[in-house]
């Protein structure tokens, strides 16, 4: 399933402080690679990661998830479409201090209506997969940053989303940690649209593809694989 940014523009404020945060940015995003967004702060990257996931509207342009328009939905569309096709993982987490690990990622489940029963226990498995069974029962702040990360992507995965959005997932983790959440990811990437924002230039090489953004704007990036561009 493939998400398509076309012509996707985005601007904010108006009269002398209107700020173009993206111009007319085209990209298209499929499962088998791992696309990297880069580009200085202030360049659109999380504005652009909004956009994909319908958290924002673009003024103009739109956005695709296969057939379905995302861009066209109504905002309890969007949300129910996040919930079932999107999977978020966050620089700092976002973890629920009082509830454990298990918790953390059973909770998706409950809020798309999955049974409790079921859902504590893909909770489990997912964990399980990731290194985590045996401090499924932890609160996250008896978790070191690497293993709150690494929930967070369980979290992410819990509804087995076609698309997975991770906004500067290392930038709070020791290099050995970062390693580790890059390979979950790049793993992650040959069934599903996993698309990551990240400053890190450590983690550039696990990328397939780059969509580097500069003012808003596409343009080439200097590590971008040979064989692809930065569209």
């Amino acid at each position: 399933m493939r998400l398509v940014a076309e012509s996707v523009s985005v601007a904010f404020g108006s009269g002398p402080g209107r700020h173009q945060a993206l111009n007319e940015v085209s990209a298209t995003f499929t499962p088998g690679r791992l696309t990297m967004v880069t580009g200085p702060s202030g360049s659109g990257k999380s504005t652009l990661l909004c956009a994909l996931a319908g958290l924002l509207t673009p003024d103009s342009g739109s956005v695709s998830l296969g057939e379905t328009v995302v861009s066209g939905l109504g905002p309890e569309q969007r949300a129910r479409l996040r919930l079932d096709r999107y999977g978020f993982v966050y620089q700092r987490f976002r973890l629920l201090p009082l509830l454990t690990a298990q918790e953390n990622v059973a909770l998706t489940m409950h809020l798309a209506g999955r049974d409790s029963a079921a859902a504590r226990e893909r909770a489990l498995s997912l964990l399980g997969d990731l290194g985590l069974a045996g401090k499924a029962h932890l609160h996250p702040n008896l978790l070191s940053g690497g293993e709150q990360q690494r929930v967070a992507v369980a979290r992410a995965l819990a509804n087995d989303p076609p698309v997975v959005l991770a906004d500067e997932p290392t930038a709070a983790l020791d290099e050995a940690s970062s390693r580790a959440v890059m390979t979950l990811l790049k793993k992650l990437s040959s069934e599903r649209v996993v698309i990551v924002v990240s400053h890190d230039n450590r983690v550039w090489a696990y990328a397939d593809h780059f969509v580097n953004l500069v003012d808003g704007t596409v343009l080439p990036h200097s590590h971008s694989p040979a064989s692809d561009g930065a569209s």
